[in-house]
């Protein structure tokens, strides 16, 4: 009942809101606010009861829908998701917090936001794939409605056309994956539960898994942003307003990394032997190409989105590497990404509102006048530079070492792009943006001064500190089920491929 209330409360607010006069604005606002703050406070409920050590779902809850195809309401949590559905909580509720920046339509906004935050954690906990991929759509759709409605910058209508075409291209070709699963497995079902048990018994032949496999592969690395299928991403997180790039790129991309864990993994061992050398390849594309084209950029937001892209290859070398640590390490930091990736564009809307602007060298000295926005600007940058103390530290450390033993060249190559080329484009982001000189144009800038605009900031900084100070809160939580993927996925693997713990 837990679950079900996280996830259907942002969606029965959104029910609600269409009933409420589009001129009672407040009401729209404090609805919205009230809806995502008790949903992120039952997310730390879950998060809290959950018991680590146990690899079995808790908090299930289970209704058949379409019982001659095999399809049911089932939604449970593990190690593998918890994290993942407090990660949504917090950041949808500072999603919320910082919309304040709409001034048109807030009716339809507030409503196409609530889906999308009901529509993620619907998909994270869902445990029959049918309804996984329905909940990620229903928190995808919104988007593009949302950055060609209240976008901004002169190409919002060209990346509204981009991402709408990637990303759909991505989901079909998922979409078939997901279908060729059903039709050749023979369980007649798409319960992950039932699929395992079935699966266990009666593997895929190997034919089968090479060819679904990278249809999940790259259908959902689309939706990531693998290169080379990456150029939708910082152009449309830069065109899109402050809360859809938070959401979309905090948190609706981790769905996809999550189903290439979830599924593409345990039910497909000959399928990872077989296409995880290439993702490895493909994943410092991410690390070192993305990261060289976010030292070029001179603006704020296309620097964040390639920084993202880059974290990306991160989790992607963390599952190449099919390792137990690595692997953990690969969610923690879909979980500290999230966090980090929604304070970075929270914090470049509150510059863009403030000054009109967002390239790096009109800006300068805002220290001088938002010492709170700025200091929170030198966390976000220091923790997307992999500083110890947060939790991007945590899961980054834990994907080199995993990868060390199978993958060690690469462990290297993405020490060097991650630690060198990201520390330079971090380092000269704060240098241009907080420090320096103040042009005259901002002397009337101001600070985040209220608690109630501090508040979204500080609850991202605070959860990203928690999770790095104490990081066996995801570690041990995550590890059983990762355990458990890992054996499954080395499963009659050749032996061409190193398959480690």
């Amino acid at each position: 009942m837990l679950l079900t209330t996280l996830i259907f409360l942002p969606l029965l607010t959104a029910l609600l809101l269409v009933l409420i006069p589009a001129n009672f604005r407040f009401v729209l606002r404090a609805l919205s606010l009230l809806a995502t703050f008790v949903t992120m406070v039952l997310a730390v409920v879950l998060f809290a009861k959950f018991q680590p050590g146990v690899a079995d779902y808790q908090f299930t809850a289970q209704a058949s829908w379409l019982p001659a195809l095999g399809i049911s309401y089932h939604v449970g949590v593990d190690g593998l998701n918890v994290a993942l559905v407090l990660m949504a909580a917090i950041v949808g509720f500072a999603a919320t917090c910082v919309s304040w920046e709409i001034k048109t339509g807030e009716k339809l906004f507030y409503i196409l936001l609530l889906l999308i935050i009901g529509g993620i954690i619907g998909a994270f906990a869902s445990l029959d794939l049918f309804f996984f991929y329905f909940f990620n759509e229903l928190a995808l759709v919104p988007v593009f409605i949302m950055i060609g409605v209240w976008g901004r910058g002169p190409d919002k209508n060209y990346a509204t056309f981009q991402i709408t075409l990637y990303l759909s291209l991505g989901a079909f070709l998922a979409l078939f994956g997901l279908i060729a699963l059903y039709v050749q497995s023979g369980a007649n079902s798409l319960d992950l539960v039932v699929l395992k048990q079935h699966l266990a018994q009666k593997p895929l032949e190997a034919g089968s898994q090479k060819l679904i496999f990278p249809m999940l592969l790259f259908g959902f690395g689309v939706l990531v942003g693998l290169v080379p299928f990456h150029t939708w991403a910082p152009l449309g997180y830069g065109s899109a307003p402050t809360a859809t790039a938070m959401m979309h790129a905090g948190v609706l991309k981790k769905a996809g990394l999550y189903a290439i864990i979830r599924v593409a993994l345990p039910f497909m061992p000959q399928g990872v032997a077989e296409w995880m050398p290439i993702l490895a390849w493909l994943c410092l594309g991410n690390i070192l190409y993305c990261g060289w084209l976010a030292m070029r950029q001179k603006d704020l937001n296309l620097l964040i989105g390639y920084s993202s892209l880059a974290h990306m290859g991160f989790v992607f070398l963390g599952i190449a590497s099919v390792s137990l640590i690595g692997i953990t390490g690969a969610v923690v930091i879909m979980v500290a990404h999230g966090l980090l990736a929604a304070l970075s564009f929270a914090l470049s809307g509150w510059l863009y509102n403030q000054t009109g602007t967002l390239e790096m060298a009109k800006l300068g000295g805002l220290m001088r006048k938002m010492p709170f926005v700025g200091m929170a600007l030198v966390i976000c940058f220091m923790a997307g530079c992999g500083l110890p103390g947060f939790g991007n530290f945590v899961g980054e450390a834990l994907v080199m070492f995993g990868a060390w033993k199978s993958l060690p060249w690469f462990v290297v190559a993405a020490a060097w792009g991650g630690l060198v080329i990201g520390g330079i484009y971090m380092l000269r982001a704060i240098r241009s943006v907080v420090h320096g000189p103040q042009p005259d144009a901002w002397s009337g800038v101001s600070d985040a001064g209220n608690i109630w605009r501090k508040l979204p900031f500080a609850v991202l900084i605070a959860a990203l500190i928690i999770f790095g100070c104490f990081p066996k809160l995801l570690t041990e939580r995550i590890k059983p089920n990762v355990a458990e993927i890992v054996e499954a996925a080395a499963a009659k693997a050749p032996a061409k491929v190193a398959v480690t713990k």
